[in-house]
């Protein structure tokens, strides 16, 4: 399972609300949802956070190992 705990932290240490990373990245408040939820999220956009953020993927992402 990937987990998104670490987004959160980082964008704390920048100083980014999630307005201002939807308005930077151009992704919708679904999305954010989606990001809160741990829900599956294309690529892509985890290219445009690791951008908006200037942070690499293992700041705002990491593996659980969980159920099947």
């Amino acid at each position: 399972m990937i987990i998104f705990d670490k987004l959160w932290i980082t964008m704390a240490k920048k100083e980014m609300s999630t307005y201002q990373l939807r308005e930077k990245c151009g992704i919708d408040s679904k999305t954010i949802r989606r990001l809160r939820d741990n829900e599956n999220i294309e690529t892509k956009t985890l290219d445009k956070l690791c951008s908006a953020l200037s942070c690499r993927l293992e700041d705002i992402a990491e593996y659980k190992a969980g159920k099947l």
